[in-house]
């Protein structure tokens, strides 16, 4: 209770999760490829695990409310997750449909005393409800019935584990199977790189040869030189000949500081710099946030941050110096009247950049992991007080004979914002390259021809694998599906990807290898069996086109859970009609961990343990 009277209580994320399909009947409590599909016709809800005690606080608050807020996430989750407990707790009608909606993205006391003044009708939210309702419908209905029918014909097949489908889990798995069937499919091929080296006054350049359109036939698709014969007869022919400027291009190109972070920003990085996966990541970043007050929201997907902050900035700055003792020189070097590209108000979604708070931390109260993670969110902030790093960049472009040749050269000339990276993180640069005048010659000395290998792609990483989520459009097969899902996050959300990753991992369709994260057999005998187009993103794109329209009352949920219908019985019906595939023959037997016995020293064995 408030000082003015006004109770406030919580969901703790959703406080209800779907029921499985033996709450509609009997007879799926046993699993038959015959009884899919499972449809729905009147949907039920449950508490989750640890959630009933809070919707009895809700329900007692309810009947005693002359008004009720609506205080979730102003995105569509968020408005899903107050008003299924609204309807599941039958509010009466009058009084849902007064209730009234309140819109935080910022947490600084005086926006949300402007939020609390400008109060909306819930009502009129209905419609990013409901788009949330039907994606969490559909995605229940599909990984129901799909993993169901794909682990009923690997049990034919003599498999024993689950093999789970999902919308958003199947085509990950996706990217990691095809990827490592290019890594062993792989030819390694010699390729050539040819150099002409040109004397100046000051030293040597080294020019790359730039093969013409009459070379064509001796390159491959990325226009690498595959004969030798010609690399040599072109070095022949270019020594003691004069090497002719045609364009001399030099010029400074500021580089701004990167934005802070997102959730999934911070796992990549945390995963590049000290192998941390991308559920340590998540819970320690949490640890961060509800234990130690030290950081801002983690699950965010946004890496911008209201204008309003900038007033804080010098008390956070006073909290990194006093946690990070290793960041305090840098904040004494921070210009706190700088205002980056983070600052920007209509770039906030339904919470801004993961930041550090004001509070203050007691570095010996962090543990290894939360000191790591906090260094990388204080070290990102930080950065937005420092100016944009400076690279000199410059391009000569040759002509020796009737052949071009290209000479690069970027070189960093103010480290701005740079400081603050760990020395290993500097990038390599090319040598400095001088202002040749535009039409000068200067003497070609030979060619340098160096014998190169084609290289395979490399295996997905966690980090590497989550850049991939969240850039998923350039893997989608249908190209005007791609602009879909460049405007949106990508496979999965900032709260799901890391479980995402853990539950392939959890059913033996992943593996982690070092850092890489590798298929397995049954993820790949999985991957060959569905149909292409459970696994590649494409679905996806086609959902969130439909979802954003039911959000803009563009499109109805009954047109978006038919479509789901016929298209869910025509994949069932392949399953059920098509046999046991041949890529879940022979699938390895699935390895079962033996439990662990522990027992106090002073504890009597017993039965149960």
């Amino acid at each position: 209770m408030v000082g003015n009277g006004d109770v406030v209580t919580w969901c703790i994320g959703h406080l209800l999760e779907q029921v499985e399909p033996d709450a509609y009947d009997e007879r799926y409590k046993r699993w038959n490829l015959s009884d899919l599909p499972i449809q729905v016709s009147e949907w039920k809800l449950k508490p989750r695990k640890g959630g009933a005690k809070q919707l009895q606080v809700i329900r007692k608050l309810l009947k005693d409310a002359g008004e009720i807020v609506h205080a979730g996430d102003p995105d569509r989750e968020g408005q899903l997750l107050v008003d299924e407990v609204l309807d599941h707790l039958k509010l009466d009608a009058g009084r849902k449909q007064a209730a009234k909606r309140l819109l935080i993205s910022d947490l600084n006391a005086s926006a949300v005393k402007r939020a609390l003044d400008n109060l909306k009708l819930n009502r009129d939210f209905a419609p990013l409800s409901v788009s949330a309702l039907a994606r969490s419908r559909a995605d229940w209905l599909y990984g129901m019935n799909l993993s169901r029918a794909y682990t009923l014909l690997g049990q034919q097949a003599g498999y024993g584990g689950v093999l789970s489908v999902g919308r958003v889990q199947t085509p990950v798995l996706g990217l990691v199977v095809r990827r490592d069937e290019a890594i062993e499919a792989f030819e390694p091929k010699p390729f050539y790189q040819l150099d002409a080296l040109i004397e100046h006054d000051t030293g040597t350049i080294r020019a790359r040869w730039q093969p013409s359109d009459a070379c064509s036939r001796w390159l491959d698709e990325e226009g690498r030189l595959l004969s030798r014969g010609l690399a040599e007869n072109v070095a022949g022919r270019i020594a003691g000949q004069p090497a002719k400027v045609l364009t001399s291009d030099h010029k400074e190109k500021p580089q701004g500081a990167p934005l802070p972070y997102s959730l999934s920003a911070l796992q990549i990085d945390a995963n590049k710099a000290f192998g941390l996966n991308a559920q340590e990541v998540l819970s320690v970043a949490q640890s961060l946030y509800e234990k130690h007050k030290a950081i801002t929201y983690p699950r965010s997907d946004c890496r911008h941050l209201p204008v309003e902050h900038h007033q804080e900035a010098g008390a956070v700055c006073q909290a990194i110096a006093n946690a990070s003792p290793e960041l305090a020189q840098f904040v004494s070097g921070a210009d706190l009247t700088r205002r980056s590209r983070a600052w920007n108000d209509s770039k906030i979604s339904a919470h801004h950049a993961i930041i550090p708070t004001p509070k203050a931390v007691n570095p010996q109260s962090l543990s290894a992991k939360e000191a790591k993670v906090y260094g990388l969110v204080a070290r990102q902030y930080l950065m937005q007080f420092y100016p944009a790093a400076v690279f000199a960049e410059s391009k000569l472009l040759f002509q020796i004979g009737t052949g071009e040749f290209v000479a690069k050269g970027k070189v960093l000339r103010q480290a701005g914002w740079r400081a603050l990276l760990p020395k290993s993180k500097e990038s390599d640069e090319a040598l400095a390259l001088p202002a040749l005048p535009v039409g000068s010659e200067w003497p070609c000395m030979g060619g340098d021809i160096k014998d190169c290998m084609t290289e395979p792609p490399k295996p997905f990483t966690e980090a590497t694998l989550l850049q991939a989520m969240t850039g998923i459009a350039r893997f989608v097969l249908d190209d005007t599906l791609k602009g879909i899902l460049r405007d949106t996050d990508g496979l999965g959300t900032e709260a799901t990807r890391a479980g995402i990753l853990e539950l392939l991992c959890k059913r033996g369709l992943l593996k982690r290898e070092g850092k890489a994260l590798r298929s397995t057999p049954s993820g790949r005998g999985l991957i060959h069996a569905l149909p292409e187009e459970a696994s590649y993103p494409d679905m996806t794109a086609h959902w969130e086109r439909q979802l954003g329209d039911i959000a803009d009352r563009q499109q109805g949920y009954g047109p978006f859970m038919g479509d789901l219908d016929t298209r869910l019985a025509a994949l069932i019906q392949q399953a059920q009609e098509g046999g046991v595939p041949t890529s879940l023959r022979n699938l390895p037997p699935v390895q079962r961990r033996k439990p662990i016995r522990r027992r106090a020293k002073s504890a009597k064995k017993t039965p149960s343990q």
